[in-house]
């Protein structure tokens, strides 16, 4: 059966790396006694797939892991043992059981993500001040909106106006939300488009100016052509 999770990662653990994530929770599900699944040969491994890789310094609460498990308790007591080897700064929120195909798998279907961005330095609390909403409508009013962006030889130039599906400051002006395009076909940083935004005001605002959180991991839903979380994909176990 294959489980798919939902967790949250904040406090001194937005430091970790995703590989280091990933060797944590396969680690915490030996520990809570889950009979999880091996794959076959020389050299088994936990079958666990994460749905997309959360950059360092950047916090979230919504990231998600498929798990294959041999058996399972129902699904308080999966979190309920999950939890009890959470260490601060991890929290699974959330589980559910789901189609056990490769296409399936919660890597796969990753087609967009919610972030919030707010300023974390002086120079990006004075590059965004008060409200700008009149600056994103502009924004977001163009055809193109073109970034280089760095590829796996070279940077090339990139149309991303596509890949931005909502973009506008939170109530209050206390930073930005935003909706963009993630996943292995098109995928675009928050970092990115707020440095695309910040052109406008003849200023550069890098990844150390911003603090990120992601919230909530998408994928697309072909029946309907709807954005739905991936946590919505599953049933009760």
């Amino acid at each position: 059966m294959r489980i798919r999770v939902k967790f949250t990662k904040s406090g001194s653990m937005k430091y970790i790396g995703h590989l280091d994530v990933m060797r944590y929770f396969q680690k915490a599900i030996r520990r809570a006694g889950l009979d999880a699944a091996f794959s076959a040969g020389f050299s088994p491994h936990m079958l666990m797939t994460f749905a997309a890789p959360l950059g360092v310094g950047i916090t979230s609460s919504g990231e998600y892991f498929d798990v294959d498990l041999n058996t399972v308790p129902d699904c308080d007591e999966f979190i309920r043992l999950m939890n009890e080897q959470m260490t601060p700064g991890f929290s699974v929120v959330s589980a559910c059981r789901v189609p056990d195909q490769k296409k399936d798998n919660c890597m796969s279907l990753v087609a967009a993500a919610d972030y919030i961005v707010c300023p974390a330095s002086r120079r990006a609390e004075e590059v965004l001040p008060g409200d700008l909403s009149g600056e994103i409508s502009d924004f977001m009013a163009q055809d193109h909106i073109v970034i280089m962006k760095k590829t796996k030889r070279n940077l090339q130039e990139t149309d991303i106006r596509s890949w931005i599906l909502d973009f506008r400051q939170c109530p209050g002006n206390e930073g930005f939300f935003m909706k963009i395009s993630a996943g292995s076909i098109h995928n675009l940083k928050p970092e990115q488009l707020m440095a695309a935004f910040c052109e406008r005001f003849g200023t550069e605002v890098g990844r150390d100016d911003l603090r990120i959180r992601r919230c909530e991991i998408y994928a697309l839903q072909e029946h309907t052509g709807m954005l739905v979380p991936l946590g919505d994909l599953g049933e009760a176990f």
